[in-house]
């Protein structure tokens, strides 16, 4: 932990800006939470739907790659999986040129609701997003 001595000066306006950051942050989240609950899914189930779909350069999504995305546990993730699998919006299948990777696909259900989802998010980003600028840029400065 770096003495006070070496710790740069943060001021009222530094505190206010983070403040309101989580708050942002927090909102965004209650926001997404709620969308979730109402398409049926869990916060989580949504995350994973999402992770999936997005993940960087459109490739295979395995297990491991869900759990670091997520940030959650390896066994985590397996339970997950299962769970999306048992509701019809994940399926597994085995990686034809290494057969102990299992890879994730989203079916044409979790496209149709998480399409939906993400309309509505990309809406409340885009209302939060001048507040965002804001902070980001420094411009109460």
């Amino acid at each position: 932990m770096p003495s006070q001595n070496s710790r740069p000066a943060i001021s009222q306006a530094d505190y206010q800006r983070l403040s309101e950051f989580r708050y942002l942050i927090r909102r965004f989240l209650e926001f997404s939470q709620v969308q979730a609950n109402e398409a049926g899914l869990t916060p989580r189930q949504h995350q994973a739907l999402l992770a999936i779909k997005g993940f960087p350069g459109a490739g295979p999504v395995t297990v491991g790659d869900l759990a670091e995305r997520l940030r959650i546990r390896h066994h985590s993730a397996v339970e997950l999986v299962d769970r999306l699998c048992e509701a019809g919006l994940v399926t597994r299948d085995q990686d034809k040129d290494d057969h102990r990777r299992v890879l994730l696909r989203l079916t044409e259900r979790a496209d149709d609701c998480l399409a939906e989802l993400s309309a509505a998010h990309l809406d409340e980003l885009g209302r939060i997003e001048p507040m965002l600028m804001r902070l980001l840029s420094r411009q109460d400065r």
